[in-house]
């Protein structure tokens, strides 16, 4: 699990493409701090979890799934383009942003672009099965940086960025019209996903009769007395006739 605290920026250094897919190999420099990563460990790349297959001179490969290069940016990418670089966040460690998964959903068009003072509003374009996940004062991934979402309409949706933030990760450089790796919030899957099922239509038996809802039902026709009481009412007519 990532955080969206992003640790430093790495370039990337070779794109190999083969018969057997495509290894993305990126240099790390001081990103990670000096730290080596070794074969298996996680590491994410503009907010896309990937796994080290190799470690060398302080550069580290990972191949890229089909999947990946359909649902990312990452299979655009060329060598010299700087990527934003995150490891997990250890069990005893601050979650500084959000809880991040490393899987993307989809691809974001960065719209427009505003100074604020000192600060920068990107406008993000995303398809419309995501814009549901996304609420005002909510959290998203946007290339791997936790943000929050200030204001959104339709399709699109607002970020502020900090100085910071513009300095020690790609969003600075970002321009209208380029792509950007987003991921929602967990935490609004599973809650569609539980509020979903929390009342389950009953399938109706094959032949049956559709049955009218309540506010097509005949007038004077009222539902028999349940309980006590409508037991009560049943004795008393029987006891009239």
């Amino acid at each position: 699990m990532f955080t969206g605290i992003v640790e430093g920026m790495g370039q990337v250094r070779e794109m190999r493409r083969d018969a057997r897919g495509v290894r993305l190999v990126i240099d790390a420099g001081a990103a990670l701090n000096g730290e080596a990563l070794r074969a298996g460990d996680s590491v994410a790349v503009n907010g896309v979890c990937l796994t080290a297959v190799t470690f060398e001179r302080g550069a580290f490969a990972a191949d890229l799934s089909p999947e990946t290069l359909a649902r990312t940016t990452l299979g655009r990418l060329a060598p010299g383009t700087s990527v934003n670089l995150e490891r997990p966040v250890p069990v005893t460690g601050r979650l500084g942003g959000h809880i991040v998964q490393g899987h993307v959903d989809g691809v974001g068009r960065v719209v427009a672009l505003r100074e604020v003072a000192e600060a920068r509003r990107l406008e993000i374009a995303v398809a419309p099965d995501l814009a549901r996940y996304i609420a005002d004062k909510g959290s998203i991934a946007v290339d791997g940086v936790s943000l929050t979402v200030a204001g959104w309409a339709g399709n699109r949706f607002g970020v502020a960025l900090i100085p910071h933030t513009c300095e020690v990760t790609t969003l600075g450089s970002l321009e209208p019209g380029r792509e950007v790796n987003l991921e929602v919030d967990i935490l609004a899957k599973y809650v569609e996903r539980l509020a979903g099922g929390l009342r389950p239509r009953r399938a109706r038996r094959a032949g049956a009769p559709e049955r009218p809802p309540a506010a097509r039902r005949r007038p004077g026709r009222r539902r028999p007395p349940r309980g006590l009481a409508g037991g009560m009412r049943r004795r008393r007519k029987a006891v009239r006739k």
